[in-house]
């Protein structure tokens, strides 16, 4: 193949309690990444669509993930690339991950596949450091394999997919507002308390049980995050109005998606899925901001051929 045309969907990554641990793939919703060989050996993006992103190769976070693919297989290949974005960055469901994902999937596919896609989550990753600082890989992993995915560690790389119920329905609410990953990182503290650990530990343990069980009831009980939630939901304009309307409509869990402003309520029922996302997007509404809102299954697949 000379071209090829790829979907990588979004993601919600943290989940609560599993900060840079846990991830699952968004239906619907992603980058589609147009990928086209060159005679040359430059790396140019020749347009995006849905977002004002810089094209030079050195900094964009697809030719930086294509270029440590590259690198590492002693290759100077270029190709040239055109993104079309369905969430702009900043918005707390890995757009930058989608574009990172999909770009090395399709380079990998028109260079004959030599990774599998497990193997391409250390090279995305790279456009990950390029956009927050920090090579993590709990978008990029989800948006790569699809489903439901667990970050064990990152140097070596250990990324793994655990089952989970397919009546699970997630609610994103995005309020139109930026809150770049760097910055949100750089707001959490370097120490946590043992307690505070111990409940951390203890409710990521409860979550993963309960997906893995199809146990609905705890998974509610786990999303709880003591790490992020209590000082990124500041960043979030009527935060705590919009998680106590999404509990009290039968959410069985409410948090933040990534660093945010996007958040998630998870259900298995269609129509408290919908309530959710109706009064919540009434809240917004109300106070004149802008706000995207829409229910997702965990999608299974991961960065999908067009």
């Amino acid at each position: 193949m000379d071209s090829i045309n790829v979907f990588a969907p979004n993601t919600v990554a943290n989940v609560g309690c599993g900060y840079d641990v846990l991830g699952f793939a968004l239906e619907g919703y992603g980058d589609e990444v147009i990928v086209k060989k060159r005679a040359d050996s430059q790396l140019v993006i020749d347009e995006i669509e849905g977002a004002d992103l810089p094209t030079d190769p050195k900094i964009n976070v697809a030719t930086v993930a294509i270029s440590a693919m590259l690198k590492s297989l002693g290759r100077t290949d270029g190709f040239t690339l055109k993104i079309k974005k369905a969430i702009a960055p900043g918005s707390g469901l890995g757009s930058s991950a989608s574009s990172s994902a999909g770009a090395v999937f399709a380079v990998n596919e028109l260079l004959d596949r030599p990774f599998n896609p497990t193997e391409l989550v250390a090279f995305a990753m790279e456009g990950e450091r390029a956009c927050s600082g920090v090579a993590h890989a709990d978008n990029v992993a989800p948006s790569l394999l699809g489903g439901f995915t667990v970050v064990q560690r990152n140097e070596p790389l250990d990324v793994y997919k655990i089952p989970y119920p397919r009546e699970l329905l997630a609610v994103i609410i995005y309020p139109h507002v930026v809150v770049k990953t760097g910055d949100a990182k750089r707001m959490l503290k370097s120490e946590i308390a043992t307690h505070r650990a111990v409940e951390q530990s203890a409710n990521m343990a409860g979550l993963i049980s309960g997906l893995m069980s199809g146990d609905f009831d705890r998974i509610g009980r786990s999303i709880h995050d003591q790490i992020a939630e209590p000082i990124r939901k500041s960043l979030i304009p009527y935060y705590d109005e919009v998680k106590k309307q999404s509990l009290d409509q039968g959410a069985l869990g409410f948090n933040i998606s990534g660093s945010g402003p996007s958040m998630f309520a998870f259900t298995n029922d269609p129509i408290i899925a919908e309530n959710i996302r109706s009064v919540c997007s009434e809240i917004y509404a109300k106070k004149n901001i802008r706000a995207t809102s829409f229910v997702s299954p965990i999608y299974p697949e991961g960065v999908q051929v067009i």
